[in-house]
């Protein structure tokens, strides 16, 4: 019974994984493990620097 949990597990973390990659590219997000990754992608031709300020008021 393990031998077909462990795999199924596996397979659902990946699968997660890739869908929030896709879904993310989808939005326009060029840098998806930066924070500001929405912010980055204003920033045409220019490469992620996850340097861009966010307003907190």
């Amino acid at each position: 019974m393990v031998n077909i949990i462990i795999p199924i597990v596996l397979v659902l973390i990946v699968g997660g994984a890739i869908a929030y990659i896709i879904k993310a590219k989808k939005n326009g997000a060029k840098c998806i493990g930066c924070p500001s990754g929405g912010c980055c992608s204003q920033n045409k031709g220019e490469s992620c620097n996850c340097t861009c300020q966010t307003k907190t008021e």
